[in-house]
């Protein structure tokens, strides 16, 4: 018969049973689990359980049954006042993210009564095992994206911080210092990755109002302009609204509200378990970017975490891209071959990720469209028509655009008779043309 208790005192006999407290422990470290109990009566058994499942499963993880054993090197015990008291440890030499939750102790001695009669006790303790973040990357939201020069854009930065136990605490600074951002509520449940997208309203400002307004407000007669000022904060939807504005008038490169010293960011941390008992922790900063101040500018992400002895930290630089190196293969194209131009990289690391645009200067593509979205652009089969033609590559991303041109010149095939090739490179009896050395002109023009 065993009767479950923590202390128990039965003709005479009493059992207490206590398990010592444990600070929060980090993966790899050693923990050794106490169990101390004090008792005048015989011993009968120790059994050692790891429980899962919320309390439902238990699972032996060490067993002494003093039927079948005499050694008591796991214990140390003396007597005090014909009393004794045991204590029992297991050790756990590299504990894992699986070996966290809760473990008892349960100890057993015959009764002095009748050795028929067990008496049971128990303890138990929570094991909290942490983790340090294994990586840190900083992305920018949907991106690739254009540049624009006279609407404002909200631009998103993502902070994935993975591997982690508990939740680290993520934060994010400008030019090493720190970001003091409004904090956004958490998404709504079953939305996904919801992000907020209209920051800022496309509002008129004095860059783009009709010609017959800024007339009037300049010699302060008639009508007095309407002048809106945008808001700076999370905008309430509203209905769809016709703008018509006829006729625009730019006075400076950039819209008044482009130039805004102080941004307002805005910020959202979520974070999701992981089937491996990690957590991943995903943080947004949002504001509404600035080209002149924002380029170069440096962001960094940094993680505080209780495993961690100091922050962790990545950080990327925004950049405009400017200067593409481009490269054409074959480097002696002929009629016939298939040309390949492709950018291979910047004058400068590039942040976030460019969008690149290819279109052919004054007339369609070689496969008829107007342009070709990506780094780089295949023209099949070239003709002799092509020769001197030129391309136009616009690499932009949301901080600067910059075109380049290359001009494509054919070398003649002795493998296709002279005015034996039409436009789409096959053989046909249209006339020829006269090739010559391929030469590849590039012509940079950044806007920033």
């Amino acid at each position: 018969m065993l009767v479950p208790m923590r202390w128990l005192h039965v003709s005479g006999a009493y059992l207490t049973v206590s398990i010592e407290p444990l600070p929060p422990v980090v993966v790899g470290d050693a923990v050794t689990l106490k169990c101390n109990f004090k008792t005048d009566g015989k011993m009968r058994e120790i059994v050692w359980y790891r429980v899962t499942d919320g309390g439902t499963i238990k699972q032996k993880i060490f067993t002494f049954d003093a039927m079948f054993s005499t050694n008591f090197s796991h214990m140390e015990n003396y007597r005090k006042r014909e009393d004794l008291v045991y204590q029992s440890t297991v050790r756990l030499p590299e504990v894992r993210i699986s070996d966290n939750g809760p473990y008892e102790c349960h100890v057993g001695i015959y009764d002095r009564a009748t050795r028929e009669k067990v008496v049971l006790a128990s303890g138990n303790v929570f094991l909290n095992v942490m983790a340090p973040p294994t990586s840190i990357s900083v992305l920018a939201a949907d991106t690739p994206a254009p540049f624009s020069r006279y609407q404002a854009q909200n631009f998103t930065l993502v902070c994935v911080v993975s591997g982690g136990k508990p939740a680290p605490l993520v934060y994010f600074k400008r030019d090493g210092e720190p970001i003091e951002a409004t904090p956004l509520p958490e998404p709504p449940a079953g939305t996904g990755n919801w992000a907020p997208r209209n920051l800022l309203h496309r509002d008129l400002d004095d860059t783009k109002v009709p010609k017959s307004l800024a007339g009037e407000g300049e010699v302060g007669g008639g009508q007095s302009p309407v002048t809106m000022d945008p808001p700076r904060g999370l905008a309430a939807e509203r209905g769809p609204v016709t703008e018509i504005i006829p006729e625009t008038v730019v006075s400076r490169e950039f819209p008044r509200w482009v130039h805004v010293a102080e941004p307002i960011y805005y910020f959202r941390h979520t974070h999701a378990p992981v089937s491996d008992g990690t957590v991943e922790a995903r943080a947004t900063l949002t504001w509404t970017l600035n080209p002149q101040i924002d380029n170069e500018a440096l962001f960094s992400c940094e993680v505080k975490h209780p495993a961690l002895s100091m922050p962790m930290q990545s950080e990327v630089t925004l950049v405009a891209p400017k200067g593409p190196k481009i490269t054409m293969t074959p480097t002696r194209a002929r009629v016939g071959d298939t040309v390949r131009i492709l950018v291979q990289g910047f004058q400068n690391e590039v942040f976030p990720e460019p969008l690149f645009t290819w279109t052919r200067v004054g007339s369609r593509l070689l496969d008829g469209s107007a342009e070709h979205d990506g780094k780089e652009l295949v023209l099949e089969r070239v003709p002799a028509e092509l020769n001197g033609s030129m391309y136009r590559c616009t690499a932009q991303n949301p901080l600067g655009s910059t075109d380049t041109h290359t001009r494509l010149i054919v070398f003649e095939n002795p493998n296709i008779p002279r005015g034996t090739e039409d436009s789409n490179g096959s053989l046909t009896g249209h006339r020829g043309f006269r090739l010559v050395l391929v030469l590849t002109l590039t012509v940079i023009l950044e806007l920033t």
